[in-house]
């Protein structure tokens, strides 16, 4: 089957065709590592993590490159306005690598506990300064950009003059961007409110910084994306990948830099995965309506009545296609854990299954087969490969119960697809029983049994189920919240 990609350039699905056969070149920008990674960030990368795993089960050999942020106009007094990085050090009293090196792990844990797979490549912006001094001098070189009191700044207007369209991604219209944009940055450095900067200089209170032809200063956020990225996979690559939100203008930008650099497009499918909600709500600090990815695991806060294993998260994640909005809630949660658990009990089941095939099944293991191929390979449609999952999941209870057939082969290629397409392709992990969940939601049934018996004042159940638990061990104790348990 022919993938096809929805191409965010062109607003339409596309039939993918790699610049190497059989080879693929990926760039996902990657998080900025001065905080906590959070659920709207961990969607993303998750998202492309299932599209990196789908990419090699087709077949392809990729070449996954995903940077680190780490470079902030960190000064030691504070004065650059909105620096996050700035904020932090001050905040937490700790130096800029520090800062840089904390969450660059809190990142790598986190991702690792959803079971995302590493990228090939991971570069940093620190340790690519050289070459984004080089491809500012070389857009200086080509009229694409000019230094002004010891910072470069991207020329917009001169871009667009040539015949190439700052806004062709975003589908924004240049006259408006002009129209509507002041020139809150560059302090009237700028020619036009829209430049963006390349290089900006250093103030004699910044901390990170690093010479170059135009005085000690640090790269603008736009170049460092385009300085690994071509320099990994070349001037012009396959897929690149991000959040919603970096279309404009990071991902603009970008385009911008690499085809006056170049005079060629740099990418030829711009994917981006849509964002994350709460409770049908924006996730936002300021609200309130926020939470950690460790909050959801270790079931540490007030949305949610229970904790749950990474993997179900990422289950739930996947049951919306990347492209969509995807709401997260207690009841889409404790969904997902059941759908989970079933998915999980089929996959128990088929192991331990014999072949049968006395008579005709009902079941086309090549037409599911190819259903599902055709969910993977329509724009990695996670949601729908799900539902033909559940197909399989409803036909080995049936043939556990006899009531359907499956000849030998069928049995084995039905148990390599069905495996594959779980734990490779959407990277769900068994797991393990938890017997202490398993003994607090019984008894919370047998208290709830003893609160009904008392309430119709069957007292002899209800002192019988007290005496039998305290019997095991187990002593409840009635106060005016409710009914507790303590294990003695």
């Amino acid at each position: 089957m022919q993938l096809k990609i929805y191409n965010s350039l062109t607003a339409e699905k596309e039939i993918f065709k790699p610049i190497l056969d059989g080879n693929v070149g990926m760039y996902v920008c990657g998080p900025t590592v001065y905080s906590n990674v959070h659920l709207g960030n961990v969607r993303t990368f998750l998202s492309f993590d299932f599209i990196y795993r789908s990419l090699m089960h087709l077949g392809y050999k990729v070449r996954y490159v995903r940077n680190i942020t780490d470079a902030g106009h960190l000064t030691d007094d504070g004065n650059v306005d909105n620096d996050r990085f700035v904020k932090q050090t001050r905040l937490e009293k700790l130096e800029p690598m520090e800062i840089v090196q904390k969450y660059t792990v809190d990142f790598h844990k986190v991702l690792e506990m959803f079971n995302l797979l590493p990228p090939n490549i991971e570069p940093t912006a620190t340790g690519h300064i050289v070459e984004q001094i080089e491809l500012t001098q070389k857009l200086i070189e080509r009229g694409f950009a000019y230094e002004s009191n010891g910072s470069v700044y991207f020329d917009v207007l001169e871009y667009n003059k040539r015949g190439l369209n700052y806004g062709e991604l975003s589908k924004r219209n240049i006259e408006e961007l002009f129209a509507n944009t002041r020139d809150l940055d560059g302090q009237g450095e700028k020619k036009n409110p829209q430049d963006f900067a390349l290089w900006k200089k250093a103030s004699p209170a910044h901390i990170m910084r690093w010479n170059s032809p135009w005085g000690e200063g640090f790269p603008g956020w736009h170049l460092e994306c385009t300085a690994m990225s071509t320099k990994y996979l070349g001037e012009t690559f396959d897929i690149h990948g991000g959040g919603m939100d970096l279309k404009f203008p990071h991902h603009e930008c970008e385009i911008a830099q690499g085809k006056a650099c170049n005079d060629a497009a740099p990418v030829n499918y711009w994917m981006h995965a849509n964002m994350l909600t709460m409770n049908s709500q924006r996730m936002s600090k300021s609200t309130g309506n926020y939470i950690l990815p460790m909050q959801l695991v270790t079931g540490d806060n007030d949305f949610f009545e229970k904790p749950f294993h990474p993997t179900i998260v990422r289950f739930c994640f996947l049951q919306a296609h990347y492209r969509s909005v995807l709401d997260i809630s207690n009841d889409a949660m404790m969904a997902s854990e059941k759908g989970f658990v079933r998915l999980m009990e089929a996959v128990k089941v088929l192991n331990a299954i014999t072949p049968n095939d006395e008579k005709q099944s009902g079941f086309s293991l090549a037409e599911w087969k190819n259903k599902c191929y055709e969910a993977l390979t329509d724009d990695f449609n996670s949601p729908i490969l799900i539902a033909h999952l559940f197909e399989a999941v409803k036909y080995i209870f049936a043939l556990n119960d006899d009531k359907e057939t499956v000849s030998t082969q069928d049995l084995e290629d039905l148990k390599t697809t069905l495996n594959a397409f779980i734990f490779d392709v959407l990277g769900l992990q068994a797991v393990e029983e938890n017997n202490n969940e398993k003994l607090d939601q019984t008894l919370k049934v047998l208290i709830e049994l003893r609160n009904q018996a008392r309430k119709s004042k069957n007292f002899e159940l209800s002192d019988q189920i007290r005496d039998k638990l305290l019997a095991e061990g187990i002593e409840l104790k009635d106060g005016r919240d409710g009914t507790s348990y303590v294990l003695n």
